[in-house]
């Protein structure tokens, strides 16, 4: 080791997803199937008529999207913090709330990015086990600690739990701050957004990466209390004023103005997302209860990796991690029904085969 390699930072990476290059059924890094809302093309046009304004920064407070969300989710804009993509929403908050010297508290199969940034920002973590149906275990997260963070539904198992659940945990832990991470809440039930009243320590981070297709943009965001807020942007300040870029902030504001799009890719993701857990029940895959634009499924006769690498030499791209207590299963992004028939064409191709 190189003498100056001792005061570097060193830090095992999240993985992506793969992200290939040419024209392949996509289904593992869950995007939305369906473009963006017909207002973003037309602002996109709009703004090709005036590129000369990117020639100027943006305005670092994101007014206008702050302004939309606000207005969406019916909350004051004191209490919306935008960033870039969910991941630097999060990151933030890690940066800003996580200073503690007791552990913060996740699930131990959960999104992976939660140790890298505890890793990243020297907090210590606890991973509290899921059970066996992959159930978070709310018992588990009432002990003392210095934070809690959990996606609902979770990820990459796709359940979700009910309101009840999430303030009982919230109701043990109103010293530290709670973090609800919902990439995939409109997929699944009620968004915590409702227990913002009565839970100053509640804060809850979504994306347009998932349901407003719009993950190439990289926008997400967080709601809770004014106090909360004036903190993430304090951070923020100190550390990049200009996180979101003009175009962003345009685009995004169309993609929450336009509620019936939205409304109505859902429903055809939720829809193509039923068929396709019978589908999978019928060639004898399990799973999870899915909540989420994504099924994780498992074969009690066929290896998981086998699996991945047969689809990705056929060109359709899943999820494999081989982690501990995981190695088994497959995330599957649910995509448009053509996509999905083409991957039960497959399968059943496969699966006669061997």
């Amino acid at each position: 080791m190189k003498a100056f390699e001792k005061n570097i930072r060193k830090v095992e990476p999240y993985v992506p997803g793969e992200q290939p290059q040419r024209k392949v059924i996509k289904l593992n890094t869950n995007e939305n199937p369906y473009p963006p809302a017909p207002g973003v093309f037309a602002a996109m046009k709009e703004l090709e008529q005036n590129m000369d304004t990117l020639r100027l920064y943006p305005d670092p407070t994101a007014d206008l999207l702050v302004s939309a969300l606000a207005d969406h989710y019916h909350v004051g804009k004191d209490q919306v913090f935008v960033g870039v993509g969910s991941d630097d929403v999060l990151a933030m908050c890690f940066l800003t709330f996580f200073n503690s010297e007791k552990p913060i508290f996740f699930p131990d199969i959960t999104y992976s990015f939660y140790k890298v940034w505890a890793d990243l920002y020297r907090i210590p973590y606890e991973c509290k086990p899921l059970d066996e149906a992959f159930r978070i275990v709310k018992e588990d997260y009432y002990g003392e600690n210095g934070g809690v963070i959990f996606p609902n539904p979770n990820a990459p198992t796709s359940l979700y739990e009910n309101l009840n659940f999430v303030e009982d945990i919230l109701r043990h832990n109103q010293d530290v701050i709670v973090i609800v991470d919902e990439a995939y809440i409109d997929f699944a039930g009620e968004s915590a957004l409702k227990l913002l009243d009565k839970y100053e320590n509640l804060l809850v981070v979504q994306t347009f990466s998932k349901a407003r297709s719009m993950a190439g943009m990289r926008i997400g965001y967080a709601i809770g209390s004014p106090l909360l807020i004036k903190y993430l942007n304090d951070a923020k300040y100190s550390f990049n004023s200009y996180t979101m870029n003009k175009t962003s902030l345009v685009y995004g504001v169309e993609a929450v103005r336009d509620k019936a799009y939205f409304e109505e890719t859902i429903q055809k993701i939720v829809e193509t997302r039923t068929w396709a857990a019978e589908e999978f029940r019928k060639l004898g895959f399990t799973f999870p209860e899915p909540s989420a634009n994504f099924i994780f499924v498992s074969h009690p006769e066929y290896d998981a990796n086998e699996l991945f690498e047969a689809l990705k030499a056929n060109d359709i791209y899943v999820r494999h991690w081989g982690s501990e207590r995981i190695e088994q299963y497959l995330r599957v992004t649910i995509g448009t029904r053509e996509e999905m028939e083409a991957l039960f064409a497959f399968l059943k191709k496969y699966m006669k085969k061997c």
